[in-house]
């Protein structure tokens, strides 16, 4: 599994009698083992404290490792005519209270990623005038990680509408350069593609292909099963994708099941929202974890 996965090493206390008048060990929780599960927050209608709700009941620990901020925006700026990274008032609250939304997240060993996604402005990934220019969009990017201590950046090239205010239309380079100087910015922390638009088709250039600078792609497509078309590992990749509540839970258990069938490290949820979804999540973490999910509100 990719970096951020937990151990699959298995603790596990075995059932020897103490000797007389020696205090007996602790019992060990079992370590978390199958593949990494991702929770998209729409955080204009939801908190992302929700992710951190969800334990398994066999001990396990977190249901989820990765809690995504969905969405900042990349816009356009007519003036000086540059790509802008945007957060509206919900984005811009989570990363301003990131000690109350984001640090109990990472206090429990979940990473928390901040997507960026189209904003109907023309300006995308996959139409920077230059090299200079996706360079600097990536250094916006990874000051935001910086600067608000999160673990990462997830590409969503949709809603861009290239060729708004004048904009290019997609190029073969804009992508490359972009998520090149983004990995060599910070090369310990997560870069992940959902995986649509014309960025996602776009990952090699001038000898050079991106793909294994991706820590992890997923399938866009809500309930259904669709491999990426990207260059990496299955352990990288989650061809399964539910929205929670929308799903059906049969859906999301078989979705589970061949990803842990077909060896797939990646199991990716759209739309936790602040209901207790423990029946919903349960139908995948059983597959996925060999345990119900437990929900604390």
């Amino acid at each position: 599994m990719a970096a951020l996965a937990l151990s699959v090493v298995a603790a596990l206390t075995f059932g020897a009698t103490a000797p007389t008048g020696a205090a007996a060990a602790p019992a060990r929780a079992l370590a978390k083992q199958g593949p990494t599960s991702v929770a998209y927050v729409e955080v204009n209608n939801n908190s992302m404290l929700n992710v951190g709700k969800y334990t398994l009941r066999n001990g396990g620990g977190n249901v989820f490792d990765v809690a995504v901020i969905f969405a900042a925006n990349i816009n356009y700026d007519t003036g000086t005519k540059t790509a802008q990274l945007y957060f509206n008032e919900n984005v811009q609250r989570v990363l301003d209270n990131a000690a109350t939304q984001i640090r109990p997240l990472q206090q429990k060993g979940i990473k928390v990623v901040l997507s960026v996604l189209g904003n109907h402005q023309g300006a995308g990934f996959a139409n920077f005038p230059s090299q200079q220019a996706a360079s600097a969009f990536a250094k916006q990017l990874s000051d935001t990680v910086t600067k608000y201590g999160l673990d990462g950046i997830d590409f969503d090239d949709e809603y861009a509408e290239y060729g708004n205010n004048g904009t290019g239309q997609p190029n073969a380079s804009s992508f490359v350069h972009l998520v090149t100087a983004l990995r060599a910015n910070m090369p310990s922390k997560i870069i992940s593609l959902y995986n649509i638009g014309p960025a996602a088709s776009r990952l090699s250039y001038g000898g050079v292909d991106v793909s294994a600078k991706f820590d992890y792609a997923w399938n866009p497509y809500y309930g259904s099963w669709q491999v990426p078309g990207i260059a990496l590992p299955k352990a990288k990749l989650s061809p399964a994708a539910v929205e929670i509540g929308r799903t059906s839970q049969s859906v999301a258990a078989d979705l589970a099941r061949r990803t842990v069938s077909e060896g797939y490290g990646v199991y990716l949820t759209y739309n936790l929202d602040g209901a207790d979804r423990s029946a919903d999540v349960s139908a995948f973490s059983r597959e996925l974890y060999g345990s119900d999910a437990a929900y604390t509100p």
